[in-house]
């Protein structure tokens, strides 16, 4: 089974899990953070819209609880055509990963469109920015 495949699996599989129930619109993320880790997350809502979370957002998250600080590559999935990561998930996405990690955009049969990080974030904030320069 190629990584991609198993990236489809888990977050085929965690975007079941998904609290949607005032957009209807259920999500997951698969991270390959090693050859050997992979983490996975779904969206979850809020009656306070839009104080959820996003698929990548928990992905993110369990991937920096387990120690892992790098995303080698990404896989988001739903039940449409047109998936892509949001604006702030693709700048948490930025904190972890470099411009050319792969993030892979899926409909719930097959992936649709693969992108690097920089086509979809050509100009993501960057540490060096910070005025207190720490």
């Amino acid at each position: 089974m190629t990584i991609e495949n198993e990236l489809f699996n888990l977050a085929l599989n965690a975007r079941t899990n998904a609290y949607a129930p005032y957009s209807g619109f259920a999500v997951g993320a698969a991270i390959l953070a090693s050859e050997k880790a992979m983490f996975s997350g779904c969206n979850v809502e809020n009656v306070s819209y839009p104080c959820g979370t996003c698929a990548e957002t928990g992905a993110i998250a369990a991937m920096v609880a387990a120690g892992y600080r790098q995303i080698k590559a990404i896989l988001i999935i739903a039940d449409t055509d047109e998936i892509r990561p949001c604006g702030n998930c693709l700048q948490k996405i930025s904190e972890f990963a470099t411009p050319e990690t792969l993030i892979y955009c899926a409909n719930l049969q097959q992936i649709v469109k693969t992108y690097r990080l920089i086509d979809l974030l050509p100009q993501q904030f960057s540490f060096s920015e910070r005025k207190d320069g720490k």
